[in-house]
């Protein structure tokens, strides 16, 4: 989903993503990969580094020593303030490593999971440093603390998990909401003349009106598959549809799936339309 680059013969050049090297992205922009790939992180959790004089960090991700050491090789005693877009195990714990290094101010959505802020910021709070203006907004549905984070001086979106580049976004309840994270989709399409969505994992997004608007496109469509599996069992477990539902994707992959499936059918009981509750219960159309 993101847009490549081309070569001299006009061929696709997909950029190489590689961990502890900063990457200018834009004039105020930098990204900086952490070494921690895997089936929910993809390459890994990016971690941003906005402004020149003054610098924000967004998500300084894992506590890992290498990875906060080339965050303050990029900027140094430059670094004013470390913002979380929510506080999952990929994105949050380098939080306290890179205060001890560099003695900036934590804001994020609250204290959780093991995060500890300074300062405890919502929707449209704003870093308003010498060269730029940072706009959180909250966007749940993912996490219900989850913060996009809006560069209008660039029009840039830094996403974290709300939106990824070359993957969906997994929602597990209770703390992922299907029907919050639509709305909080639907939030992010209205920003106007936005360029570039910089996301939590893979690369910069350079279309991002049409992602989004697929996002959206894949939620509904893929709802309205679980819907009409779980009709035409009449009764059935979210274990026995989502073979059925999810045959597009790998069997490690559906164990995943399955809970973007459960927050697909609360969404469903909250409209009437189904009924069930739990992960391994039953469920059945109304």
């Amino acid at each position: 989903m993101a847009v490549a680059t081309t070569d001299e013969d006009d061929e696709p050049v997909i950029e190489q993503l590689v961990p502890g090297v900063a990457k200018a992205l834009s004039p105020l922009a930098r990204r900086i990969l952490a070494p921690n790939p895997g089936v929910f992180t993809g390459p890994g959790t990016n971690t941003y580094l906005v402004g020149i004089d003054e610098i924000v960090v967004i998500d300084p991700g894992p506590a890992d020593d290498a990875h906060l050491d080339a965050i303050v090789g990029c900027g140094g005693d430059r670094i004013r303030w470390i913002v979380c877009t929510h506080t999952h195990e990929d994105h949050a714990p380098g939080v306290a490593g890179l205060k001890e290094r560099t003695g900036a101010e934590v804001l994020a959505f609250g204290n959780r999971d093991g995060l500890k802020v300074d300062r405890r910021i919502g929707d449209g709070y704003t870093i308003d440093a010498t060269e730029f203006r940072l706009q959180a907004m909250h966007t749940p549905g993912h996490a219900s603390n989850h913060l996009c984070y809006y560069l209008p001086e660039e029009r840039m979106l830094f996403s974290g998990d709300h939106i990824m580049d070359g993957s969906t976004v997994v929602i597990r309840p209770p703390d992922g909401d299907m029907a919050a994270y639509l709305d909080s989709l639907a939030k992010v399409r209205a920003i106007k003349r936005l360029r570039s969505i910089a996301p939590g994992h893979g690369r910069l997004i350079e279309n991002p009106y049409d992602v989004i608007d697929w996002y959206i496109e894949h939620r509904h469509v893929r709802e309205q598959a679980i819907y009409d599996a779980l009709a035409r069992h009449g009764t059935a477990k979210i274990d026995d549809l989502v073979p059925e539902v999810y045959a597009d994707v790998d069997e490690e992959r559906q164990k995943i799936a399955r809970h973007s499936m459960h927050a697909h059918l609360i969404k469903l009981a909250a409209e009437g339309k189904v009924t069930g509750k739990t992960l391994t219960g039953k469920w059945s159309v109304v």
